[in-house]
């Protein structure tokens, strides 16, 4: 495990995206699993620049995202489709067809999570897999006690997960209950993850993932086990270690 504790935002930010066009420039046909929320949004930033700039190529490169709210259309403001086409998608040149995001509003839902397993297999894996933690050290919509050995499946959210996620709602009342994720299993399968966390409210969620024990209670601490992981944290997300 390599981890790197940079200044602020703006240079994990960086550090991020340099990693992943790095990955696509030895090999272009990349498959990059992706994260939302807020923690990413600097590096796809970064991405965008250094596509629109001639840098980096996702003309043949496949993704697939961690997660969405079970409910939310597509085109629903709050859901992860929405979040991707507006922060990367529309700003680089890669193939719709290529984008993989769950459905969040699959009608047979255990159906789409072995559709989305599959898509994932026949693409060959995931090559590098994009990360952010929850305060309660969630990874995915992977929350405290779920079951290590999960593949993509729906999950009930922790009532802190709702809670940390009302801002991005009018009301909490208005924050889905389940979404469907890649599981932990899935996510460790990944030939590269990279782990990103910014300031002092992840603090405690990183202490626990990076020298606590490996618990379900503690979903990002199987990260430990993982042959090639790198962590880019801030200085106010390491103050505990």
């Amino acid at each position: 495990m390599q981890i790197d504790i940079v200044k602020d935002y703006d240079i994990l930010s960086k550090k991020a995206a340099q990693i992943i066009s790095a990955q696509i420039i030895q090999k272009p046909n990349s498959v990059l699993g992706l994260a939302t929320g807020s923690t990413p949004i600097g590096t796809y930033r970064e991405l965008v620049r250094m596509c629109k700039e001639g840098i980096i190529s996702f003309a043949d490169v496949v993704t697939f995202n961690l997660d969405e709210y079970y409910g939310l259309d597509e085109d629903d403001p709050q859901s992860y489709h929405y979040f991707m086409r507006e922060y990367l998608f529309k700003e680089i040149d890669i193939k719709d067809a290529n984008a993989h995001i769950l459905d969040g509003k699959a009608a047979d839902v255990e159906a789409e999570c072995r559709r989305y397993e599959n898509c994932i297999k026949e693409a060959g894996g995931i090559d590098l897999q994009l990360l952010g933690i929850g305060q309660n050290g969630h990874i995915g919509f992977n929350e405290p006690g779920e079951n290590f050995e999960a593949l993509t499946h729906l999950v009930n959210l922790h009532p802190d997960t709702i809670r940390a996620n009302a801002r991005f709602f009018n009301s909490i009342d208005e924050v889905p209950t389940q979404a469907i994720t890649m599981g932990i299993k899935t996510i460790m399968r990944a030939k590269k993850i990279v782990l990103l966390a910014n300031g002092e409210s992840k603090a405690e969620a990183i202490y626990q993932t990076l020298k606590g024990k490996i618990t379900p209670r503690v979903p990002a601490s199987v990260l430990q086990l993982h042959p090639d992981i790198t962590v880019i944290i801030d200085e106010a997300a390491a103050v505990k270690l």
